[in-house]
């Protein structure tokens, strides 16, 4: 009987096996003598030793070995990561940049014409999601609700811990409290989701949203309780928990605002590039990168970390962007817009 990593190197195998079919021997050989001996540049849109940066790191050298390159992690912060994508929208084409970019906060700025935001984020060229976690709405370990149902019956009025009105943290709570109609203040200020957990903690806020890591850290410490997973699918770290979906009577406006943030989040963690890649080039860079994304190590080292790979390939993330950014209506992004106004 084939072991679990046998069995996974073995369907790896013949996908690439597959694959290849698909790109003539070739053009797969000339470019593989392209990218030898040059350097990938894998640009991350904040910091070091934020998330995306750690995630990068942790994909570089795999990818590296991959394309049989080097591949270099380099920070570009500025403007929550918007700069960095502005840059890569009008970088060369030449297959030799990437980001690892929170595609989420991409499609918000685009959506609510963020001036910082200069690129079409359904144009840009899709390599893969590496991971979409969904939310989670968390409040304190002596809140009076401890599910959906007394939250919304309590009446109080519900304060937000956030860092902006469009970080992930103002917009969570924004969809989340339009989509239950509460009560709510969303208090700006707090330096990131370990600075709000706390303030949730401590009781001077009464909830927050985070993706699903986070909250899993801040429930595990102790000093949170998760209500529910904001998505239609349940967090792999709290599967006890249900769904808002579950959780909470909505009608069809109410549903709509809660799957709208679900379908934005679903973009995630995307890895692409700038637009107009040579073909043959794009699909080596794909499969190059579906291979590393498949590594049985990679994925060990990501669940040890708790940096959660869960591929999802280029059609597939392209259709989620063209979905929030390309096919929404002109009332529909007005009422996004409407929403993320309660949250200043």
């Amino acid at each position: 009987m084939l072991t679990m990593r046998a069995l996974i190197q073995a369907v790896l195998s013949l996908a690439i096996g597959t694959a290849a079919l698909a790109v003539p021997a070739s053009a797969q050989e000339a470019e593989k003598a392209f990218y030898a001996g040059k350097t990938v540049r894998m640009i991350v849109g904040s910091g070091t030793g934020g998330g995306y940066d750690v995630f990068s790191r942790m994909i570089a050298p795999y990818l590296a070995k991959t394309l049989g390159t080097t591949v270099i992690v380099e920070n570009q912060p500025g403007a929550g990561g918007l700069v960095a994508l502005n840059r890569l929208f009008a970088a060369t084409p030449d297959g030799l940049q990437i980001s690892l970019s929170n595609g989420t906060s991409a499609a918000f700025a685009q959506l609510t014409g963020d001036q910082a935001a200069r690129f079409d984020l359904a144009k840009f060229t899709y390599l893969a999601t590496v991971g979409a976690p969904p939310g989670l709405w968390l409040v304190g370990p002596n809140s009076p609700a401890k599910e959906v149902q007394q939250a919304i019956a309590t009446k109080m009025k519900w304060r937000w811990a956030s860092s902006g009105a469009t970080s992930g943290l103002g917009i969570g709570a924004a969809f989340t409290c339009e989509a239950l109609k509460l009560d709510c203040h969303v208090v700006q200020g707090y330096k990131g989701s370990a600075d709000a957990g706390l303030a949730v903690t401590r009781g001077e806020m009464d909830a927050l949203y985070v993706p699903e890591s986070s909250a899993n850290n801040f429930v595990r410490a102790g000093q949170n309780w998760a209500l529910a997973t904001i998505s239609r699918t349940k967090s792999r770290f709290f599967p006890d928990r249900p769904t808002i979906f579950e959780a909470a009577k909505m009608d069809a406006d109410q549903t709509w605002v809660m799957d709208f943030l679900a379908d934005v989040e679903k973009l995630g963690r995307i890895l692409v590039a700038p637009p107009g890649i040579p073909p043959a080039r794009l699909a080596y860079l794909q499969e190059a990168i579906k291979i590393t994304l498949h590594n049985p190590q990679l994925i060990a080292d990501g669940e040890k970390a708790e940096r959660i790979i869960e591929y999802l390939d280029p059609a597939g993330s392209h259709a989620n962007a063209q979905a929030v950014v390309s096919s929404v209506t002109p009332a529909q992004k007005q009422r996004v817009l409407d929403i993320l106004g309660k949250a200043k």
